[in-house]
């Protein structure tokens, strides 16, 4: 995937975001989302969450990070721009008997007053969005001085970077649009947020774990709206060539001796404290 550092002004941000929103409504990503829950379990003890709080969680998907802050007894605003999403996360909510707001929003137009969070998280979402410096801006505002903001964010170089650059051989992102892997990077968390606030981050994993590289190939085939979008766009003779890509990543990456899947998934958990 592209890491172009372009200014966001020079291209059509509307209709990127239109894009990623046809991408991430398709399929159904809460079938993926529900295999990371794990992450938004971590992230919550990361920021050290308290019962106490008021929580935002931003393109929350279907909740990972929500549940998990929920379960500790915090006040959860859930938002996202997809409204499906969001009403997985609502269903799940209920299931669990946990208070949660749902709201559908724009990650990178926050409809909340500013300082009016202790808390905003995201889970491998944010880093999706078109206009970086805009989001980055949001998160920072709408959290309280003194406040935390938590993220979860694939690297560059983890499984997940590495797919993403797989499939941007054969359906390149736009031009000029920042790679969101770039968020998997202190450095360039360091630039969007470092005037304001002060970023600790450390890389852990992930761990897929699925039947067999088949396996995991079908699931996000057909539930991982941008694997899903990429194969749907490309002729017959590309979608044997990239599938033949993703098998051999799986192949190189998979710790299992058994014939199941075992991949750890890098990822940067970062959590910033807004500056007083």
């Amino acid at each position: 995937m592209d890491m172009s550092t372009a200014s966001p002004e020079t291209i059509d941000l509307d209709a990127i975001k239109a894009r990623h929103h046809g991408a991430w409504s398709s399929g159904d990503y809460a079938a993926v989302g529900n295999t990371l829950q794990i992450v938004g379990e971590m992230l919550c003890e990361a920021v050290d969450l308290r019962s106490n709080q008021r929580v935002l969680d931003v393109a929350a998907g279907n909740g990972n990070a929500t549940l998990a802050a929920a379960r500790r007894f915090a006040e959860v605003v859930s938002t996202d721009y997809v409204g499906s999403l969001l009403a997985q996360g609502a269903k799940r909510a209920e299931a669990d008997r946990l208070p949660v707001v749902f709201q559908q929003a724009d990650a990178e137009y926050l409809p909340f007053q500013a300082e009016s969070f202790d808390v905003v998280l995201s889970t491998f979402g944010v880093m999706f969005t078109p206009n970086q410096e805009r989001a980055a801006r949001e998160l920072t505002r709408v959290c309280r001085p003194g406040g935390k903001i938590g993220l979860a964010n694939w690297t560059p170089g983890g499984f997940i970077g590495r797919l993403f650059k797989t499939v941007g051989k054969f359906v390149p992102p736009a031009p000029g649009v920042k790679s969101p892997l770039l968020w998997g990077t202190k450095a360039h968390l360091d630039t969007l947020f470092s005037s304001d606030a002060v970023v600790a981050a450390k890389c852990t994993n992930f761990v897929f774990r699925y039947r067999s590289s088949r396996h995991w190939v079908e699931f996000f085939r057909a539930n991982y709206g941008p694997v899903l979008k990429a194969f749907a766009a490309i002729e017959p003779d590309a979608r044997a060539e990239l599938e033949a890509d993703i098998y051999g990543l799986l192949d190189e990456l998979n710790i299992a001796q058994d014939g199941s899947l075992v991949i750890p998934g890098e990822y940067l958990e970062v959590v910033i404290r807004r500056n007083r």
